[in-house]
């Protein structure tokens, strides 16, 4: 296709990342009508970021934001989707990521695979404004879908609140806004029998 080399990396990392659309999570979409994909959780977190930026603790480089949160999945393409609320799955999530986080970053040119993996280990450290944002968001928009939902994935997998409010323990760190919204929605659906108390 193409006889320079960094062109042809990039297109291949590109093509790989179309993978990232057969990825389904465990949330299901608005309506309850399927599962969502993570290139699906992706773009809607990425919008999120945008129209929520005003509720971030503290200044946040959106465009370094939004990279981060386009990238943090791209791992589940190798490592699969490790479900928020299974403990076991979450015993070998870092391994099986770490792994798979060297393959596909790896598939980049040099400087951009360093970039891009560098991104990826910044959002899981969470130890920045953008990453604490952004984990703020990750930890939102399922949580949303879930509301919507009426708490059906939640009631599927026998999820108690405090299984959440662990989950969410950082969320508002990233926003005040954020954190308060998932307390609120958390206690909604323990009243009405969705989590359990």
């Amino acid at each position: 296709m193409t006889d320079d080399p960094r062109f042809a990396k990039q297109l291949q990392f590109i093509l790989e990342l179309d993978k990232e659309k057969t990825i389904l999570r465990q949330t299901h979409l608005t309506g309850y009508r399927r599962q969502e994909n993570d290139a699906e959780h992706a773009w809607h977190m990425a919008v999120m970021a945008c129209l929520l930026q005003e509720y971030a603790n503290e200044p946040i480089n959106l465009a370094r934001t939004l990279l981060m949160i386009l990238l943090h999945d791209v791992v589940e393409i190798d490592a699969g989707d490790t479900y928020a609320y299974d403990p076991e799955g979450v015993k070998t999530q870092r391994e099986r990521e770490e792994k798979a986080a060297d393959r596909i970053f790896g598939l980049l040119p040099e400087d951009q695979a360093r970039e891009f993996r560098d991104l990826f280990e910044e959002f899981d450290r969470g130890d920045t404004p953008e990453a604490r944002y952004a984990h703020a968001l990750d930890n939102f928009q399922p949580i949303l879908l879930n509301d919507a939902n009426d708490g059906k994935d939640w009631r599927l997998h026998q999820v108690g609140r405090q299984q959440v409010e662990k989950r969410n323990a950082h969320t508002g760190e990233g926003s005040e806004k954020i954190g308060q919204a998932v307390q609120a929605i958390i206690d909604r659906n323990v009243a009405k029998g969705n989590l359990k108390p």
